[in-house]
């Protein structure tokens, strides 16, 4: 995997945030961004080669989803401390 191919998980990141806009429930986002990322590698970045595309899609799916969660509760934190609440 090149550096030009981590393009994909923002690429996921705006589809799960398209299909979110569509109704998806947020239980079934990091099924669909592992979906995305699985289907991504295994046809896009690896399309000879079935391992290496399953290992890296569920790589850039894993990123995906981490990083939805990961800014999320980043942005929940910084609405807390300005409330005063603190928790």
């Amino acid at each position: 995997m090149e550096a030009t191919d981590i393009v994909l998980i923002p690429v996921i990141i705006g589809l799960i945030e398209l299909l979110k806009l569509y109704g998806l429930p947020k239980k079934m986002m990091p099924i669909f961004s592992l979906a995305l990322g699985i289907g991504g590698g295994m046809f896009y970045l690896f399309p000879n080669d079935w391992k290496s595309g399953v290992l890296s899609g569920l790589i850039m799916g894993l990123s995906a989803s981490g990083l939805y969660s990961g800014s999320k509760t980043m942005v929940k934190r910084k609405d807390c401390e300005e409330d005063g609440n603190g928790k």
